[in-house]
């Protein structure tokens, strides 16, 4: 066996993650991307932040000559960078989270959206949520694959979760709130679970968190000194299921046929490719504040 054998990642045993991911709501893949590729990433996410690869709506004009943390400190959240980034735009099929994604939601799989995190000290979190909530599926497969591009620990706000939480497969309440720690302004609440029992992931660089759309989850704010926790999530679902996001427009006769088509086939056979693909969405800056975490 050669050396570069002995330091691949295993590959994860799919009816054990399977099993894990139904009773608990998620998954960590270990060193999911190599150290290289995180830095591709990140080199990316740099690019996209000044501007070399196109204009980004609600982003600021950056000089040429500002040094790259005062840079990357203007960001929490930019919407859509597969929509700009080549490198954002084939992480979306790694092959191994394409593969944990085959144990969990079959072989035919689609993308509807990407989100890019830069969150630097100072920088809020996201209270209580379920993804399901702002990206509602028709068969509830919505799964999540969010993929650390710093050491994401408690310090610097990593990914809290409530195991379990997904199984009723119930869309708790929500409400506004005006708790400066969280990013959004919309928080879930009255759900039958201990806070007190939520879970820290903490993970290093490379790392993805696979979970559910109906898994509650929050991050606190960066409360370290120096650094980021960057994170790269995107969002895929069954080829099969319908997608209702945003309204449908006067063209849709019925609610049940709404079926939102700016997607990306990840991997399998789109049962709706008669309806062919649309551009709808663009790469844009989250404003501060905005009422909604996955939208």
């Amino acid at each position: 066996m050669n050396a570069a054998t002995e330091s691949a990642p295993a590959k994860p045993d799919a009816p054990s993650l399977a099993a894990q991911f139904c009773r608990d709501g998620y998954v960590v893949l270990p060193e999911s991307l190599t150290a290289e590729e995180v830095d591709r990433l990140n080199a990316a996410a740099l690019r996209l932040c000044r501007g070399q690869l196109g204009t980004v709506p609600g982003g600021t004009v950056v000089d040429d000559a500002e040094p790259d943390d005062d840079v990357l400190r203007r960001f929490l959240c930019i919407h859509f960078p597969h929509k700009l980034s080549p490198e954002i735009f084939e992480q979306m099929r790694h092959p191994r989270i394409v593969q944990a994604l085959h144990a969990v939601l079959g072989p035919n799989i689609k993308s509807m959206q990407s989100m890019l995190f830069i969150k630097a000290e100072g920088k809020p979190g996201q209270a209580w949520h379920q993804d399901e909530f702002f990206i509602p599926t028709r068969d509830r497969s919505l799964t999540a694959a969010w993929t650390a591009l710093d050491d994401a620990t408690v310090e610097n706000g990593c990914l809290w979760v409530l195991p379990g939480s997904h199984a009723p497969g119930i869309i708790y309440p929500s409400r506004e709130h005006d708790d400066p720690d969280y990013d959004c302004t919309a928080v879930s609440y009255d759900f039958p679970y201990d806070e007190e029992e939520a879970v820290p992931l903490e993970v290093p660089a490379g790392s993805t968190v696979l979970f559910n759309g109906y898994l509650l989850h929050k991050s606190f704010p960066h409360r370290g000194h120096g650094g980021y926790r960057r994170a790269l999530v995107t969002h895929y679902m069954r080829a099969e299921s319908l997608l209702p996001w945003f309204l449908p427009g006067p063209e849709v006769e019925h609610m049940g046929l709404h079926d939102h088509r700016d997607i990306v086939l990840i991997s399998g056979v789109d049962p709706y490719a008669y309806k062919g693909t649309r551009e709808i969405a663009r790469a844009y800056v989250r404003p501060d504040r905005e009422g909604g975490c996955d939208r």
